[in-house]
């Protein structure tokens, strides 16, 4: 079912990405349009505004899936207020679409996932902006990205990176530690004016 059967119709112009918006999604959002796009997506994984051909789409979302992304788009008129509106909306597409959603607009893109860490997320995300309202291509760029394997693990640098500051603060620590505590007491190490002292035989010649 088409978005334009129900009399869907978003457009956010660019001027409107400095105005003040006192809802996180973007304008035009609410719970019947969601439902809208929700019917939108049950046939092919697709859901734009209306007259736009979503064949090309499609076919993305199908190799995605066929590569195991259960992937879901949805495709915005120009921009939003604030980049972060597409990653909220995407956040409550999910609420009833499983899998990865991506929320597209005409540079930027927000994306939620239930089985993609949102570091790997993030990192396709990157090469995929700022196509100018090339939705096609921004997609097509996305997918690659998710389905290539990344070549280090975050989980592993993370570690490293934690295992490096606990060194570095326990190098501080010792350093500090060995300079406070680097001339003893004077009674805890006795020296030796301190043994001819106590020696009975050598003390009158200390006076």
């Amino acid at each position: 079912m088409r978005l334009d059967q129900t009399g869907w119709k978003m457009t956010v112009t660019h001027t409107s990405a400095f105005s003040l918006k006192a809802t996180k999604l973007p304008d035009g959002f609410d719970s019947k349009t969601l439902d809208e796009v929700r019917i939108d997506l049950a046939d092919n994984g697709v859901a734009t505004p209306e007259d736009d051909d979503q064949s090309e789409l499609a076919a993305i979302v199908a190799d995605a899936r066929a590569h195991g992304i259960d992937l879901s788009i949805v495709v915005l008129d120009g921009n939003p207020g604030h980049d972060s509106e597409l990653r909220d909306l995407a956040t409550e597409v999910a609420g009833f679409q499983h899998g990865t959603v991506a929320v597209f607009s005409d540079d930027w893109i927000g994306t939620t996932s239930d089985s993609i860490s949102r570091v790997r997320l993030e990192w396709a995300e990157d090469k995929s902006k700022f196509t100018g309202g090339k939705t096609e291509q921004a997609a097509q760029t996305l997918v690659h990205r998710l389905e290539q394997t990344p070549t280090v693990s975050w989980t592993e640098i993370t570690i490293a990176l934690l295992a490096g500051l606990v060194l570095t603060v326990g190098g501080l620590y010792w350093v500090k530690a060995r300079r406070a505590g680097g001339s003893p007491p004077v009674d805890a190490v006795p020296g030796p004016r301190t043994q001819r002292t106590e020696d009975p035989e050598l003390e009158p010649a200390a006076r």
